[in-house]
Formats: structure tokens, C-alpha cells, sequence
């Protein structure tokens, strides 16, 4: 694996901000951290030992959690230039969340289909992905009335994922990943909504959640 200089590893942070259409202070914040630990005032050496600094691996391991980017895709944004992110967003289909159990709209693995969608600005993180609109509390506080989930029927779900499923019997849960056997699915509540453990059969498919606007 090639290892990446200091201006690379500064300029994928920049082009991952550029990406999702935040500040490098803002995207710190999604992730947990001090505001301005990605600022570029810190990226330079210091009077006292005159030596570059390098964001932490505590810090860059947040950052991807809560961008879900993983590290591959991280590395290639060293060759994307911040602002040139005119390909950085795209539209992605959109429907309410409480419309997503209705026939027409997934095909069997998951990806949209059909000419029912709207479609909203997202950042572009992959084929496939989709938007679902969040009405109601019953998400809260992790997802709130008019927050929206962008979906990926591509990337293969983990335990501790937030994630959408749907069931063959038209019902659509969001919730987080738990325990996966050969026969059963654990869906952990993420709000007011009560965990489910599910047999393989009843599930249609399930899609991470890989980014929400909040």
C-alpha cells in the first residue's frame, strides 16, 4: 500500500469536505471532534520544533465512521482538488420513507426502480444510491422529521451499521445491525421503535445508511 505524504492526507480531508459541502470545521463536528481539528491553521509546522502536524488516527478513523468513506476511497481523493467538486454531488432518488414499503419502487436486490421517485442533490458516494425522507419522531433523536437517508443497496452491511431493511411483506424498518446467524436478522431500535429479530426468509433486502442530512 502506497503511503500517503502530509499535503495528501490534508488535501483528502479538503476534498472530502468539498465532497459532502461542508467546512473542514463542520465535518469535525459530524464527526465528533473539536471543531477546529481540521482547520488549516494546524496543519503547518510550529515555531517550537518545526515539524508538520498530521491529523491523529483517532481523528481520521471518526471522520470516515461518520462519512461512512472508507479508506480506499479516502486515498483517492489526494488526486481531487478541493472545489473542483462539480461532479461532487449528483441527484439521487427520493421518496418518503413511509412510501418505501409500496410496491413499484426496489427491484429484489434492493436498487430504485420505477418512475415514482423525486430526486434531491446528494454527495456521490456510489451506484445505486437512493434517498429516503424521515416523517414523524419515531426515529428520535437520531433521525428526526425531515431528515433524509442516503442508502446504498452496494455496500455490504456490518454489525453496528445503521441500516434500512425491507421485509417481503412490504414492511420497511430502519434501524441499527445487531447479531446475524445463518437464520436470523437483529434489527436494534434506534428510537421508540422496538427491536426486531427477523428470520432470513422474511427479509427482502437490507441497504446501509451511509450518509443523512440533518
Amino acid at each position: 500500500m502506497a503511503t500517503l505524504s502530509h499535503g495528501e492526507i490534508w488535501r483528502a480531508i479538503d476534498a472530502l469536505a468539498d465532497r459532502f459541502d461542508m467546512t473542514p470545521s463542520a465535518m469535525a463536528r459530524m464527526a465528533g471532534l473539536d471543531p477546529t481539528s481540521f482547520n488549516r491553521s494546524k496543519r503547518g509546522s510550529t515555531e517550537a520544533d518545526g515539524r508538520a502536524r498530521w491529523p491523529s488516527t483517532e481523528s481520521l478513523a471518526k471522520l470516515l465512521e461518520a462519512t461512512g468513506v472508507n479508506f480506499s476511497e479516502f486515498a483517492a481523493l489526494t488526486e481531487q482538488s478541493p472545489g473542483a467538486g462539480a461532479g461532487g454531488k449528483r441527484g439521487a432518488p427520493l421518496i418518503g420513507l413511509a412510501q418505501a414499503g409500496q410496491e413499484g419502487f426496489f427491484d429484489a436486490a434492493g436498487m430504485p426502480v420505477g418512475s415514482g421517485w423525486d430526486e434531491v442533490a446528494a454527495p456521490d458516494l456510489g451506484q445505486g444510491l437512493f434517498a429516503l425522507e424521515v416523517s414523524g419522531e419515531t426515529l428520535a433523536p437520531v433521525y428526526r422529521d425531515g431528515d433524509r437517508l442516503l442508502v446504498s443497496p452496494t455496500v455490504e452491511p456490518r454489525k453496528g451499521d445503521r441500516v434500512v431493511a425491507r421485509t417481503h411483506a412490504g414492511e420497511v424498518l430502519v434501524r441499527e445491525l445487531g447479531r446475524v446467524t445463518a437464520r436470523t436478522i437483529e434489527l436494534l431500535a434506534l428510537g421508540r421503535e422496538s427491536d426486531r429479530l427477523l428470520s432470513r426468509d422474511e427479509v427482502a433486502w437490507i441497504a446501509r445508511i451511509v450518509w443523512a442530512s440533518q
